[in-house]
């Protein structure tokens, strides 16, 4: 039963003891967790970090990997180049006397990510929940609507976790509503996919991450640290939510990578929508095709001769107001 007074997804994981919040799209999709997984300790959970990593993971040492496919990303771990996400999450946490610990999965096919995922939680002793995050809201998409974003990575993720049937909890966060417009995704087929949802049982409603609470400070720094770490490939994506958070609104330039684009960065950035993840998998058209898949390319593939084999997609709509 849910109550008002606490976001569902909170009231979901009210019981969990131990929870993996994991970056579902690659890049820095781990710091859209970061509030959450923060929120969830100051529960009194062991919340444990990971992501889809779209470093070149395979050149790290030996005993970097905890198993196949699972990198233990630390401060101390050696990066090559400004562009390591974990790493420059874990040097963050480091200085903020968190557990500092992100691991690592390389950008495979659903199958070995699948296996990745199952290796970890035997590794971490197993987890009562893991809480899947997308910067933007791109794993939402079911596969017939006009655009679909970047799908692969969401959707490798996201079939991945569903086969994790042992654990209790598996849940779908996404903030950045609105920055996957770039990418060709429709917001209102966002919002019409959502009620959808709803009608299932499987939405678990939107929260804000205000400024002014600790989670929200911590992230505008992390995202600050990430920025000035990684001046060559910042976040564009965290950068328009951490822009949102701290109250600024349409076209703001934080880096050069948007010079050739106009924002619309405004408050529904900073909102999580939430959604129960067997729910998503199950209203998904076509992830069924990939759970055999090995390599990120497959799922590409596979996509794209699902859509071939539509007789129409959904058209994009424009908000009436």
């Amino acid at each position: 039963m849910f109550s008002l007074h606490e976001p569902p997804l909170f009231t979901r994981l009210r019981d969990a003891r131990r929870v993996l919040v994991a970056g579902a799209g690659g890049g820095f999709d781990v710091y859209a967790g970061l509030p959450l997984a923060l929120a969830l300790r100051s529960a009194g959970k062991e919340v444990h970090l990971a992501n889809l990593s779209f470093t070149e993971l395979y050149g790290l040492p030996t005993e970097v990997w905890a198993a196949p496919d699972v990198a233990v990303v630390r401060p101390d771990t050696p990066a090559r180049g400004d562009y390591f996400p974990e790493h420059t999450l874990a040097t963050w946490l480091a200085e903020h006397d968190q557990p500092d610990t992100v691991y690592a999965f390389p950008r495979v096919g659903a199958g070995p990510l699948r296996d990745a995922y199952r290796a970890l939680l035997d590794h971490l002793g197993g987890v009562d929940a893991i809480v899947l995050v997308d910067g933007g809201t791109d794993i939402l998409m079911r596969g017939d609507e006009h655009g679909l974003g970047t799908p692969e990575e969401d959707m490798a993720s996201l079939a991945a976790v569903h086969a994790l049937t042992d654990v209790p909890h598996r849940l779908v966060a996404c903030l950045g509503f609105g920055v996957d417009a770039h990418h060709g995704v429709n917001h209102s087929l966002v919002l019409e996919n959502l009620a959808a949802l709803d009608r299932e049982g499987a939405y678990l409603g939107a929260f804000s991450l205000p400024r002014e609470s600790r989670e929200g400070a911590l992230y505008l720094d992390a995202v600050a640290h990430a920025q000035a770490s990684t001046p060559s490939h910042p976040s564009i994506v965290n950068g328009s939510v951490a822009a949102a958070v701290r109250g600024d609104f349409g076209d703001v330039r934080f880096t050069d990578r948007t010079r050739n684009s106009e924002l619309f960065v405004n408050p529904l950035m900073a909102v999580y929508f939430c959604v129960d993840a067997v729910g998503l998998a199950r209203r998904n058209l076509y992830l069924d095709r990939l759970t055999d898949t090995v390599l990120m390319r497959q799922i590409s593939s596979r996509i794209e001769d699902f859509r071939d084999e539509l007789p129409r997609l959904r058209q994009p709509r424009a908000f009436p107001h």
